[in-house]
């Protein structure tokens, strides 16, 4: 998988199998994963061919989709990665599993026992991906599913090497007023400052007052568009995570510093 200059990344991970324990609700005693090994600045690298074997290993990471995990019923749907990534050896990746629910009567999620079961073992399949630094769950849970939510993070910790962080994204709105991220057992939350609908106006005013978010867990980290530039001034540096919509390019990199400002 590996030459002189890139590491080739395919991903074909199998099916599995998942779990939904109750537990009750405690506040955590663990210390956070500490995540200052990785870069400044991590690109998220969606389903589609990239080549970003360009960008400065010591500037830039790479939080790429893995795979795509579908509730549909009773079951988990395995939609591993099928594009190529292409990266530098020396690049810091974030493995990304995408967590979706059936929108229609039939396919509503079950949220159950056996498809936490199954969701934990797909997801520790990717931290044995090659470079992998960390492990980020991408899911917008609604209200009826935070609990489950929740059972699936604190089964995934618990299985995860002590050593690698976890991370998982938010829609802002969750980070200003919303505390059902509190405690829970992840070590970063990357508030999410793009595409925020109805929301857009309202944490958009908020955060060019100068506020920061609310939820301590959203401080260290926080996500953007390429083509929705926003204006923030956090009193202290964080990790910047930036979307595109389409394949990443060069130029594209080397605008960022003009795109976004802190």
């Amino acid at each position: 998988m590996t030459n002189h200059s890139t590491v080739r990344l395919w991903i074909s991970v199998s099916c599995i199998v998942l779990l939904f324990a109750g537990c009750t609700r405690t506040k955590p005693t663990r210390k956070p994963v500490s995540m200052g090994s990785l870069p400044p600045v991590i690109l998220w690298a969606w389903e589609r061919p990239e080549d970003l074997s360009f960008i400065d290993p010591e500037q830039f990471g790479v939080a790429f989709l893995a795979q795509t995990l579908l509730l549909n019923g009773e079951d988990v749907v395995f939609q591993p990665r099928r594009q190529p990534l292409k990266v530098l050896p020396a690049t810091k990746l974030i493995a990304v599993t995408r967590i979706e629910s059936g929108k229609t009567k039939e396919t509503k999620a079950a949220l159950s026992e056996p498809q936490i079961q199954k969701l934990v073992s797909l997801v520790l399949r990717t931290q044995q991906l090659e470079n992998v630094a960390a492990i980020q769950i991408d899911f917008d849970a609604t209200r009826s599913e935070r609990v489950f939510y929740r059972k699936l993070l604190e089964q995934l910790r618990a299985k995860l090497p002590a050593a690698v962080p976890l991370s998982m994204t938010a829609l802002a709105s969750f980070c200003v007023g919303d505390r059902w991220l509190d405690d829970l057992p992840v070590d970063e939350v990357v508030p999410m400052i793009f595409q925020m609908g109805l929301d857009n106006e309202k944490i958009r005013r908020f955060l060019a007052a100068g506020n920061d978010f609310n939820e301590p867990l959203c401080r260290t980290s926080y996500g953007v568009a390429l083509d929705e530039p926003v204006t923030v001034s956090f009193e202290e540096p964080r990790r910047i995570y930036v979307f595109n919509n389409k394949r990443w390019l060069a130029e594209d990199v080397w605008s960022l510093k003009e795109k976004i400002h802190q």
